[in-house]
C-alpha cells in the first residue's frame, strides 16, 4: 500500500518526501481532532471496578512475600 501511495505521489524523492510527511501529520491531525474525541467515550478506560477486597489482598500477600507471616 505504502509503495503504490510512493509511486503516485508527484515530483522527485524530496517532494515526495515532504508531501509524506504532510499526509502523514495531516492523518496525526484529524485522527487526534476528530477520531479518538469521537471513540473515547466507547472505550472502557474509565470503568474502574477496585474495591476493598482487592485491595487488601495485595496488602496480604505483600505480607506474606515479605516475611512476616
Amino acid at each position: 500500500m505504502y509503495g503504490w501511495i510512493w509511486r503516485h505521489l508527484p515530483g522527485n524523492v524530496y517532494v515526495r518526501a515532504l508531501i509524506s510527511v504532510v499526509l502523514v501529520v495531516g492523518v496525526v491531525f484529524l485522527l487526534f481532532q476528530y477520531v479518538f474525541p469521537w471513540a473515547e467515550p466507547m472505550l472502557p478506560f474509565n470503568d474502574v471496578t477496585v474495591d476493598g477486597a482487592a485491595g487488601r489482598a495485595t496488602e496480604v500477600a505483600g505480607t506474606v512475600a515479605g516475611g512476616t507471616a
